[in-house]
């Protein structure tokens, strides 16, 4: 579990925590930040703090619920809970939408907990499905069609029983696996967690699947949803995996590195004109790649990344952000001096890490800056485990893409279309969530929010919070 941790450490900075089952009891280690190297020396302590044959561990990063250390820890994963007998513990990836409707049915049900984010919300559903009496296919199949949004789930019973979930649409990624020798068997976001431990990949979930573990080591597969569609989430492909996990059989750097070639295919005035390629490290070099192969232009390795400056700029707060791209990236200024620059950069959501990478270049004299952007703009906000979820803080919401090019100082802004996007991933345009391009969301709850905040930003209305966390009039307060 460790290793496997911290081979995903990229889909969450803010905390950590391990969780292991050992003869009926739960045993967890919850802290905040990176997951922790290990010395020699405390490793016998974790063993010992961490006893059990079957464990659940996950990083997170806040997309639901306050930001503050107290709120993380707080809501740090994994949960756990009990009642009448029935304790869960639970990891959890996603965003749940219907937080509101979810919090007055646990609090209805157990009026004394205080629940800080959607994951807790989750947990204590699923506890008052198992508690009712209904079988563990029939409990789950329960909570999946109470929930509106993204979740791939992992659970250990109070009497030891090991199984995971996916929500209906198969929204985020969620991989089985096993050990060479079937002792262990694994279940992962993304398979660089089996890769680490020399695990083989047996196959991933699909939406709306239930797969229970048997003693004797065996998964067994429950399909709860019956013809569910499928909308796996496409900022996977362009941003959030790591490029050496694997999806449908593909590697996610040959997809990055079809996106560059073919915005070579849709912009090659510009490929001709242009000196040399840029990356924006380390999402943007496999796109790089691709367009130097394409177009035959030098990649030149002018960007860098400082390697212990570990935060993924994206995901940090406001005002986090700006400061930490200026320390991260550095530029070798003779590279680029008087030079006409292709940059690859996975996508464009704030506009704030291009525009510190584009300052860099005029200050290094670079002539002109053409921004090669792998994923579309980005028009909507997220409601599936993507922070960025109102439409105030998306450049693309608002502005055109020369008018994104004038704000972040490019001078131009070149977008892969969606058609390219899709046929690069190998995946059918309808099974792909792409909500924050199409504006077509696949859960009824986040398309209704959606819709509704998008008006009243239009006229005019300055959002305060994510959107997911704004009730509806439905729900008793007005929008």
């Amino acid at each position: 579990m460790y290793w496997g941790l911290r081979a995903e450490n990229h889909r969450g900075h803010q905390s950590h925590g391990f969780l292991t089952y050992n003869e009926g009891k739960f045993y967890s280690y919850k802290n905040l930040d990176l997951v922790p190297k290990l010395k020699t020396s405390v490793i016998q302590e974790w063993f010992g703090r961490l006893p059990g044959n079957i464990g659940i561990a996950n990083v997170r990063y806040t997309t639901s619920g306050k930001c503050d250390d107290q709120s993380i820890i707080q809501g740090t994963q994994p949960m756990t809970a009990e009642a009448d007998g029935v304790k869960i513990a639970v990891s959890f990836n996603g965003n749940i939408v219907n937080t509101q409707q979810l919090l007055q049915e646990v609090t209805k049900e157990f009026p004394e907990i205080k629940c800080g984010c959607d994951s807790d919300l989750v947990c204590n559903k699923l506890l008052i499905e198992l508690k009712s009496g209904k079988t563990l296919p029939e409990a789950v199949k329960a909570t999946m069609l109470s929930l509106d949004g993204a979740f791939s789930v992992l659970c250990i019973m109070g009497n030891g029983e090991f199984f995971a979930f996916k929500d209906p649409h198969g929204i985020k990624p969620l991989c089985a696996g096993h050990s060479p020798d079937g002792k262990t068997l694994v279940f992962s976001s993304e398979t660089v967690s089996l890769d680490i431990n020399g695990f083989e990949r047996d196959f991933e979930l699909e939406p709306g699947e239930l797969v229970t573990t048997t003693k004797d080591g065996h998964f067994e597969r429950h399909q709860l949803i019956e013809k569910p569609q499928k909308a796996f989430c496409a900022f996977e492909y362009a941003y959030f995996a790591r490029p050496d996990s694997l999806f449908d059989g593909r590697y996610v750097y040959e997809i990055r590195e079809e996106f560059g070639r073919n915005l070579v295919k849709e912009y090659p005035e510009i490929s001709k004109n242009s000196d040399i390629v840029l990356s924006v490290p380390e999402t943007g070099d496999d796109p790089a790649m691709g367009v130097h192969e394409a177009s035959g232009l030098r990649w030149e390795r002018a960007s860098r990344r400082h390697r212990y400056v570990t935060e993924r700029a994206f995901i940090l707060l406001n005002n986090e952000r700006y400061s930490t791209i200026d320390r991260k990236v550095n530029i070798l200024g003779s590279k680029v001096d008087g030079k006409r620059v292709i940059v690859t950069e996975d996508s464009i959501v704030r506009g704030d890490t291009t525009k510190v990478i584009i300052e860099k270049l005029r200050k290094s004299g670079a002539e002109k800056v053409y921004m090669f952007v792998t994923f579309p703009r980005i028009i909507g906000p997220c409601f599936y485990g993507i922070d960025m979820s109102t439409y105030g803080q998306l450049i693309g919401s608002t502005h055109n893409e020369e008018e994104i090019a004038k704000i972040i100082g490019a001078d131009q802004v070149c977008y892969q279309s969606i058609e390219n996007l899709v046929k690069a991933t190998g995946c059918k345009k309808e099974d792909l969530c792409m909500a924050c391009i199409t504006g077509k969301y696949p859960t009824p709850l986040a398309q209704e929010f959606a819709d509704k905040m998008k008006t009243r930003f239009l006229a005019g209305y300055q959002e305060k919070t994510r959107i997911y966390e704004t009730v509806s009039e439905s729900q008793g307060v007005q929008w």
